[in-house]
């Protein structure tokens, strides 16, 4: 492509962006056809931004992760519901069950490790950037995720 391509006025990076985000819906939407139950050794570590419009979690764990956090649906999950902009789910975290909604919009990546599958979304930060934060530690066991070559990640570059 060439330096003197004009900016497009279709906005592409948006498009794939909701079209890849429609994939995690509709593979939670699956697990609640089947009963809320994952088909083998599937489990999803989904990241989102807890700032983000729509998202609803409890304080403390707004206050314990003021921009971005990970949940894992693996063993101990319940009330998983999916809809047309987003999913809720309750959610053990230190023994205290929580109730998370979460618009598919503030999803900024979504991994199943049992298939070396993984989607990264992005994400506008704003100018003040919050510290990094501890993984969110939910009830289920952590396994490690390999950095695999099904790992999708799009980035639209904006011309200066």
């Amino acid at each position: 492509m060439s330096e003197d391509m004009p900016d497009s006025l279709i906005p592409y990076d948006e498009i794939v962006q909701e079209a890849l985000r429609a994939v995690v819906g509709r593979v939670l939407g699956e697990v609640v056809a089947t009963g809320g139950n994952l088909p083998g050794a599937h489990h999803f570590y989904i990241t989102f931004k807890t700032h983000a419009p729509g998202v609803s979690i409890p304080p403390h764990l707004k206050e314990r992760f003021p921009d971005e956090m990970t949940i894992v649906l693996q063993n101990k999950f319940w009330d998983l519901t999916v809809d047309a902009v987003g999913f809720s789910v309750g959610l053990s975290f230190n023994q205290i069950p929580s109730k998370l909604e979460i618009p598919f919009s503030a999803i900024t990546a979504f991994v199943d490790p049992a298939v070396d599958f993984g989607l990264q979304f992005q994400a506008s930060m704003p100018d003040d950037v919050p510290p990094p934060h501890d993984d969110a530690e939910n009830d289920s066991p952590v396994a490690a995720v390999d950095d695999g070559s099904n790992v999708v990640t799009v980035d639209f570059g904006k011309k200066k």
